[in-house]
């Protein structure tokens, strides 16, 4: 896997400006100017999310499901995950403890650091999902547990975002 990691990340990347576009030049005018909630790393109130989805009304929920979760975010949780799994296998590979682990340690040891984060996404596209079919009995503890997914999400994609360059910058070092 790691020997494709250049191609993953070019994939990730397509895929990640397809929907930062998609944010900024549709979804925004959808919701008149407030950025969805998937844009907010460090959540939002209850006020926050429900002016949103307001916003939006019906017709602008069901385009942000199917241009965004039921498409792209579908797709990029998986494939950005894959993308971290194959960087901390490339960038360790050098490393002699990290390389004297079998090929199934050294797999199972970075998809142990990027699991947490691939669920918390979906489970966060999930919750955003059912906010936007049914936003007009979003409750606050609802809207709350969006927003602590949200910032979950971002939290744990920090933790393979760390190691790869821990081991980047060991690897360089070993040079």
């Amino acid at each position: 896997m790691s020997r494709h990691a250049a191609a993953l990340c070019l994939a990730s990347v397509v895929v990640f400006l397809a929907m930062t576009t998609l944010e900024f030049l549709y979804f925004e005018r959808l919701s008149g100017g407030l950025p969805s909630l998937d844009m907010r790393i460090t959540g939002f109130t209850p006020d926050d999310a429900m002016a949103w989805l307001m916003a939006l009304g019906r017709r602008g929920s069901e385009i942000i499901i199917v241009w965004h979760y039921l498409t792209f975010d579908l797709l990029f949780p998986a494939l950005f995950s894959a993308t971290l799994v194959s960087l901390i296998l490339w960038t360790g590979h050098h490393l002699p403890r990290f390389a004297a682990l079998s090929k199934q340690g050294q797999a199972m040891l970075a998809l142990g650091l990027v699991l947490p984060y691939t669920l918390a996404d979906y489970v966060q596209n999930i919750v955003v999902i059912r906010l936007l079919l049914d936003f007009l009995n979003a409750s606050p503890d609802s809207l709350a547990f969006a927003s602590a997914l949200i910032v979950t999400r971002f939290a744990l994609v920090v933790i393979p975002l760390a190691v790869i360059a821990t081991f980047y910058l060991a690897g360089r070092r070993r040079a």
